[in-house]
């Protein structure tokens, strides 16, 4: 008996060693397009490249919802965000009761840990943890790896903010020697020298982040253990452009993905599998060897990273929003569920009476139409607010929205002509909605009850509500 007890033993020490490192690399506000390897001929994107290159690249990866803390509450958790209560919104707290992958990593005897921004924004220290969601707090990944117990297996978050719009200085772009020429500006936006711009800037952000989250993989390669470490690179959402970050349209919630797991993953592959970051979590777990938690609504992608037959095959994502920032009078959100297939985005407004970029006026927070954050092209749009040009472009992204939406994204991939109304479409509306009725009615979501406004009355704790709060400490 004791020697099959040290038998056990050895083979789990074993299992335990082959075990891969997880280095997850997430960016802040970067959209799908915005990397060479998905198509960007202004951007140069080197470690995204190489992922690909030698990973696999995904062309279907969405963020859950279109916001930073909502979305990171999701990794975690592995569950929808509707089901998180306070999570669901930004600047919110994050209740202790929630189970998230790292503290079970943890436990297994993996070392742990995040640096940048990891879950953000909101409160999460108050609430009944320690940590935060994502784990420890380290100087640098190098500061990490010196904690590290000889081959003890590490899950590390590393969070840029490179990309966040207060980043964007004016004339970095052209500084690094980026082409407005070669900039694409979406059909959403007026395509002005001031915009292309904008995206210069903002483009140099990215190619500022690729090299921090070079410096990361150059570390694990000098030290042998690139090849046995699993890198996902990714974002947490949409970029800060009007039409983008806290609305529930490809430009807020397609994200950038690709996997390189040497052995596992065929290099050069590309998959068009519908993935959420959601699904992150469960995934972490099955590389680590553990399972999954019953009450996750996401899914492990091992199976499509590894070329095996989906355990779960998916035809489209559920994608949905609470409040963003506090700029609607009375706290109040604006919600939204919606479903995004290959052909399609439906989108239904459920508070359309509402302002969906935020009141007009400053209410508490950001500024006037405070869920469009601050950026030059937002202020030109506001300026021009009248010219013919930009009057249908305005309206589209500050204005108040139908009760439903629907895009041809054959026809329209920039989505800015709502077909909803349209008698032609009226079979495909209604068949997205019925999935979408099922999809709430299957994960409990409380908006089940059109008269729910619960998330309307959790407290927020960005802006003023932040510094009253710092100034009693």
């Amino acid at each position: 008996m004791m020697r099959l007890l040290f038998l056990l033993t050895l083979v789990a020490v074993q299992v335990r060693a082959a075990q891969p490192n997880i280095l997850l690399l997430i960016g802040d506000n970067w959209f799908y397009e915005h990397a060479a390897a998905n198509g960007d001929k202004a951007v140069r994107t080197p470690v995204f490249d190489r992922m690909c290159r030698e990973g696999m690249r995904f062309t279907n990866a969405f963020c859950p919802v279109p916001s930073c803390s909502p979305t990171r509450s999701c990794i975690v958790t592995g569950r929808v965000a509707h089901q998180l209560e306070d999570a669901a919104s930004l600047w919110s707290k994050f209740p202790g009761k929630f189970r998230v992958f790292g503290d079970d990593l943890s436990k297994a005897g993996w070392h742990v840990g995040y640096t940048g921004k990891g879950w953000s924004p909101g409160n999460y220290k108050d609430f009944g943890r320690d940590l935060n969601p994502t784990g420890a707090q380290f100087e640098d990944f190098a500061g990490f790896l010196k904690e590290r117990k000889e081959k003890q297996p590490f899950f590390f978050w590393l969070g840029s903010t490179h990309t966040s719009l207060n980043k964007w200085q004016e004339g970095t772009g052209r500084t690094r020697g980026i082409d407005p020429a070669k900039v694409r500006v979406p059909k959403s936006l007026p395509d002005v020298p001031e915009i292309r711009e904008e995206i210069t800037d903002y483009l140099a952000q990215v190619e500022l982040m690729e090299e921090a989250f070079g410096e990361a993989v150059a570390l694990l390669e000098k030290g042998g253990e690139l090849d046995n470490t699993v890198v996902i690179h990714t974002s947490d959402n949409g970029w800060q452009m009007p039409h983008g970050l806290a609305h529930c349209y490809d430009h807020g919630t397609r994200v950038p993905l690709a996997v390189r797991w040497p052995d596992k993953v065929k290099a050069g592959a590309v998959s068009d599998e519908f993935v959420s970051l959601t699904d992150l979590a469960p995934t972490f777990l099955e590389i680590a060897g553990l399972k999954a938690w019953p009450e996750m609504t996401a899914h492990s992608f091992v199976d499509v990273l590894t070329g095996k037959p989906p355990a779960v095959t998916r035809d489209a994502m559920f994608i949905e929003r609470e409040r963003h920032a506090n700029v609607r009078r009375g706290d109040l959100s604006y919600p939204v569920r919606g479903i995004r297939t290959v052909e399609y985005l439906y989108l239904r407004n459920l508070r359309p009476e509402r302002w969906p970029a935020g009141d007009p006026e400053l209410y508490f927070a950001v500024g006037p139409y405070g869920d469009i954050d601050g950026s030059r092209t937002k202020a030109y749009m506001m300026a021009h607010a009248d010219d013919p040009a930009v009057k249908p472009l305005f309206e589209l992204s500050f204005g108040k929205r139908p009760a439903e939406e629907l895009y041809d994204l054959k026809t329209d991939p920039d989505q800015i002509v709502n077909l909803a109304a349209d008698p032609a479409y009226a079979e495909i509306k209604a068949g997205l909605g019925a999935r979408v009725d099922g999809w709430m009615r299957e994960t409990e979501d409380p908006r089940v009850d059109p008269a729910t406004n619960v998330w309307d009355s959790y407290p927020y704790f960005g802006g003023l509500a932040k510094a009253l709060r710092d100034s009693k400490k």
